[in-house]
């Protein structure tokens, strides 16, 4: 009914179905579509028709479109439920996604949702809430099977069958010791092939690759792209298993952290984005830009120093807005393929060397090719050949060290625990800017004499 409907045409189609009552022909609908979708739908309602959009859905409709809504759609919808809908659909939801949805609540409202959790619901969000954010311990959930070590094949089943309708993720069956401590995993496949009385610790690989709960997001997700895991369990002090990460979290992780690297590689400092107002913007914005104000202010004492060269040769201020342009493009270049190389490596010193040579190599090859091609344009446009030298030279000399600044300066950064991201473009643009009218107006007037 749905596949070949744009969301503009279901919403209309909603809103019709929704006029008319027509319960079966929405549910017929609602049945053919994703979560996500649903969730696009009740985004994309008109105000009016949120509520009765929300009552023809059931508590599992409704649960898992709250998982796929932004914080502040999911408060308006869960508001829009009614208390006794909100207790069961809180109840249902995973714990992490509840975990994630109470961080941003304020106390009141929090409380008040709360109060209708169910007693172990409520202690096991209480729990991941225990944990510092972006943790492996806030993104888990601790709704997996586990699997004491004694047991046979045979129980195996049994109690993955009595859980297979609660737990969150059934890639893998984790096998604990008497003290909960995790001991080993067990494939599918094992335990499918295996002999109905055969001990689950005689089938379990005991070589587990796991994450402490404090461990940093970023670095769980590294773990589970180096490994191609779908979930990869969370212990506490003495490997005591307490909850698995799965590989949506993750995917989660990926894109907010993405997002925070651009924010800082863009100079915007926090989360900016089509809803935020303009004065918020603007104040989270002007700080870097105030900062590189004052920075960019060294470029005009620079062409001040350098001014009686200026009155000299005219011709070198036709070129001095594509040296420093130049520069600073190459230099945000490097520092793209840095940092975007800095989350997937763990740095040594045999990576940095040959990263760094690897890019000296590249400012070489860019420079060299760009010099000549300018020396050449500088020598037809203004028939100087010393003027095509003093150009040719000074872009190759910038070229080389914009790319080496972008290189080296998130990398001193990372060393100093100081997150590299904040070495964003705008600061290595103005940066360069500087090393780039020094060098060029430093050359030019080493070759004053014979340039006039």
């Amino acid at each position: 009914m749905v596949n070949n409907m744009t969301l503009n045409e279901l919403i209309v189609k909603i809103v019709l179905v929704l006029r008319d009552s027509k319960r079966k022909e929405f549910r017929a609908i609602i049945d053919e579509l994703q979560p996500y979708d649903v969730a696009s739908l009740f985004k994309e309602l008109p105000e009016k028709h949120r509520a009765r959009f929300l009552s023809f859905l059931n508590i599992d409709d409704i649960t898992n479109m709250i998982g796929e809504l932004e914080h502040e759609f999911q408060i308006a919808a869960l508001k829009k439920v009614g208390r006794e809908k909100t207790v069961h659909i809180m109840n249902k939801m995973d714990n992490d996604d509840l975990a994630s949805l109470f961080e941003e609540m304020d106390s009141e409202l929090k409380y008040q949702f709360l109060s209708n959790l169910e007693k172990e619901e409520l202690q096991a969000v209480q729990q991941l809430m225990n944990y510092p954010p972006e943790t492996a311990g806030r993104i888990m959930t601790n709704r997996f099977v586990w699997i004491p070590e004694h047991y046979s094949v045979k129980d195996a089943v049994d109690k993955l069958k009595s859980l297979a309708e609660i737990a969150e993720s059934i890639n893998y069956l984790y096998v604990i010791n008497d003290k909960k401590q995790l001991v080993g995993v067990l494939s599918y496949r094992d335990l499918i092939l295996g002999d109905p009385e055969e001990k689950v610790k005689d089938l379990m690989f005991t070589r587990v690759i796991a994450t402490e709960a404090l461990q940093d997001q970023e670095e769980v997700a590294r773990l589970i792209e180096r490994y191609n895991f779908l979930a990869i369990p969370v212990v506490e002090e003495n490997h005591v298993l307490v909850g698995i990460v799965t590989v949506d979290d993750i995917i989660d992780v990926v894109i907010q952290e993405a997002d925070e690297d651009y924010e800082k590689f863009a100079a915007s400092g926090k989360a900016i984005d089509f809803d935020t107002k303009a004065y918020i913007a603007a104040y989270r914005r002007l700080p870097w830009l105030i900062l590189l104000l004052f920075i960019g202010l060294i470029s005009g004492s620079i062409l001040n120093f350098f001014e009686s060269t200026l009155q000299q040769v005219v011709a070198l201020t036709f070129f001095m807005p594509m040296i420093a342009g130049m520069t600073g493009n190459t230099g945000t270049q490097s520092l793209a393929v840095v940092i975007r190389g800095l989350s997937k490596e763990d740095l040594n010193k045999k990576v940095i060397s040959k990263l760094i040579f690897r890019e000296l190599k590249v400012g070489l090859m860019i420079g060299a090719v760009c010099a000549l091609l300018i020396t050449g344009i500088a020598v037809i446009w203004q028939g100087e050949l010393l003027l095509g030298f003093v150009v040719g030279l000074s872009l190759l000399l910038t070229l080389i060290i914009g790319t080496m600044a972008g290189t080296i300066v998130p990398i001193v950064l990372q060393y100093m625990n100081v997150d590299p991201a904040i070495a964003s473009g705008p600061l290595i643009t103005t940066l360069n800017d500087i090393l780039s009218l020094l060098i060029y107006f430093g050359i030019a007037t080493a070759f004053i004499t014979k340039l006039m």
